[in-house]
């Protein structure tokens, strides 16, 4: 049997080396566009890996308390992959690298990392898997086109540069044009549109643009007139705000920034908590500090710095004791605690990451194989995929289990 697998990336390399590994009498090409394997592997994670998450705080099926949904992590394909971490689950994925001679640490956060911290270490163990299972590795080589062949029911693919002909094909190729990847499919495939999915946000409101540096470890991000929320860390920086409260919010709100031209109007909730909550505070505030200045008791978590912002935003004198705040001076702060409005600016990207969403229509595959429903024999993994997640490992983890899926069915067929 003969397979190729179209995009050296992190799916490509691991599917490869799955089929060969299960199937040695099978003959696996790996075709890459570009001049080496795994580039974007290598600077993920700032250049350390974050291979995959724990799991530990997420519920992988139906609902647990404390635990965030399945939905919450991926946005888009979350049936499919409740599915494929069946088949390779986080801790089957630590395994496999730890087998590799890969020491693993995992993070507070449930982030995991190599322990030597470098990329370059995965990419490497990736690499040798492929020289050592016998997979034929071809770089700089672009695959034109893939186009179902008549004789053998749409079993035998070719791609149209050097006119090779195969039993499989795999495509883990995607992430940054839809035209791209209709380009390269045959026709019936449907492919929905790709747009970023992972970004930081830009506020021109020079005030904010101020306190960059400022951290507030759990607040909640929302777009007026929208149902997307997101909450976490939030941290301030010199264009707008950043952190993995903004980077989630992103990822929901995905399709929708994108049709808008990134534009609408941000709420911050600083102190992640209702408004009602909100000013029972701010009264238990009053009754506590009197005779204190507003501007020297912030609430747990904010800052001096920022808390000044916040008294300014809600029109509040810095000099403003706490029995002097009246009902319309209470409920102005408690509304600019709770839901500061920022216009958007735009967006800017997020370090070295390239996540997009978008990719093949998953109702055009069967989303136990990933296979396609028209052309037996093609199959989807990784980028290609209308999957993604938001950060934290997660991307990774869908790329390592979408492939094993693929890899596994077709290893088990004739």
């Amino acid at each position: 049997m003969k397979i190729a697998v179209i995009g050296g990336g992190a799916a490509g390399c691991f599917c490869a080396i799955g089929v060969k590994r299960r199937r040695p009498d099978a003959d696996v090409t790996l075709f890459e566009a570009g001049p080496r394997l795994l580039a974007k592997v290598a600077v993920t994670g700032g250049g350390r890996c974050n291979l995959t998450n724990s799991f530990r705080d997420v519920a992988l099926d139906g609902l647990e308390p404390g635990l965030m949904r399945l939905e919450e992590v991926y946005p888009r394909g979350t049936q499919l992959m409740r599915r494929a971490l069946r088949v390779l689950s986080p801790a089957d994925t630590q395994r496999w690298f730890e087998a590799e001679g890969v020491r693993l640490v995992t993070q507070e956060d449930q982030c995991v990392f190599p322990a030597s911290q470098d990329a370059m270490q995965i990419v490497r163990t990736l690499e040798r898997g492929l020289r050592e299972a016998g997979v034929r590795v071809r770089c700089g080589a672009r695959v034109a086109r893939i186009a179902a062949l008549e004789e053998g029911g749409f079993e035998v693919l070719r791609f149209a540069q050097d006119d090779s002909c195969f039993d499989r094909v795999v495509v883990t190729v995607g992430g940054s044009s839809q035209e791209r990847l209709r380009q390269l499919l045959p026709e019936g495939i449907e492919v929905t549109p790709c747009v970023p999915s992972l970004f930081t946000l830009k506020i021109a409101d020079e005030g904010l643009r101020t306190l960059m540096g400022t951290v507030v470890e759990q607040a909640a991000l929302s777009l007026a007139g929208t149902k997307f929320r997101a909450e976490g860390t939030l941290l301030l920086t010199d264009w707008g705000v950043s952190g993995p409260a903004t980077l989630r919010l992103s990822s929901y709100a995905a399709r929708h920034l994108a049709e808008n031209g990134c534009g609408g109007t941000l709420l911050i909730n600083w102190l992640d908590v209702s408004e009602a909550a909100a000013r029972e505070w701010i009264a238990a505030s009053g009754e506590r500090n009197a005779r204190k200045q507003v501007a020297g008791t912030p609430p747990a978590g904010i800052t001096l710095r920022l808390w000044h912002h916040l008294l300014r935003r809600a029109g509040l004198r810095e000099d403003l004791r706490w029995a002097e705040m009246g009902g319309k001076g209470a409920a102005r702060l408690a509304a600019t605690l709770c839901a500061d409005a920022y216009p958007l600016a735009g967006r800017a990207r997020f370090k070295e990451e390239f996540v997009t969403c978008g990719g093949v229509s998953l109702g055009s595959l069967d989303i136990n194989t990933l296979e396609a429903k028209r052309f037996p024999g093609l199959y989807f993994a990784g980028e290609a995929l209308d999957v993604d997640a938001v950060t934290g490992g997660f991307n990774l983890q869908a790329a390592w289990s979408t492939a094993a899926v693929v890899a596994a069915h077709i290893s088990s067929n004739r």
